[in-house]
């Protein structure tokens, strides 16, 4: 083995390790909760020594950007799937739907990062993880603006921060909190929908 092939195989191992803290982590805070579990039932979960994990990781909270970019992750690969190249009306639909749905599947999930990001000093990396999201969003925008399909006049790099953040919001509120029934959150969508196409300037 070369050199080169040597350190693929170190890169391989490194990044499998992380990726079992991560999932390690995000199981045994779900089972135990933040403030419960320890660093000891995370690594004995990965299958690690305790010493592996703060090669990574400086504490328990520490993980949760980490865990907060699977989630956005998650949400980019499936923009990337379902959101195809129509009109911008049917975009946006597609765009609420993979929302909803990756938050719909993720619930525990998406109460893990939110309780962890805040209840640490890692809530300001916030926009950082957000950051691919935001820049994915951006450039719909941007080209319904080249297409004349929405107002000249919208800041695509803000207003893609406010329809995420929009969406999000709205899709927590059905699932985590209300528990309203499918047909309720129909409507919420549908009348989400028509919201972000009438600040757009767009119509169906």
């Amino acid at each position: 083995m070369n050199d080169s092939q040597s350190h693929c195989l170190e890169d391989v191992i490194t990044i499998d390790k992380r990726e079992r803290i991560i999932q390690a982590a995000i199981e045994v805070y779900a089972e135990k909760g933040i403030e419960k579990a320890t660093i000891s039932e995370i690594v004995n979960k990965a299958g690690i020594a305790q010493g592996t994990f703060y090669l990574y990781f400086s504490s328990k909270l520490a993980v949760m950007p980490a865990i907060a970019e699977v989630m956005v992750s998650k949400i980019l690969d499936g923009l990337k799937s379902d959101v195809g190249d129509g009109p911008i009306h049917q975009q946006i639909e597609e765009i609420i739907g993979v929302v909803f749905d990756i938050t719909q599947q993720y619930k525990e999930l998406t109460k893990l990062i939110y309780t962890g990001l805040t209840q640490s000093q890692y809530v300001g990396n916030w926009e950082d993880i957000y950051a691919p999201l935001y820049q994915w969003m951006e450039d719909v925008l941007l080209r319904g603006k080249n297409a004349q399909v929405i107002h000249s006049d919208v800041n695509a790099r803000y207003t893609a921060k406010i329809i995420i953040g929009s969406i999000e919001s709205a899709a927590e509120q059905v699932y985590l909190y209300d528990h309203q029934e499918a047909s309720v959150i129909a409507e919420h969508r549908n009348e989400l929908h028509h919201f972000i196409l009438r600040a757009l300037g767009a119509s169906r």
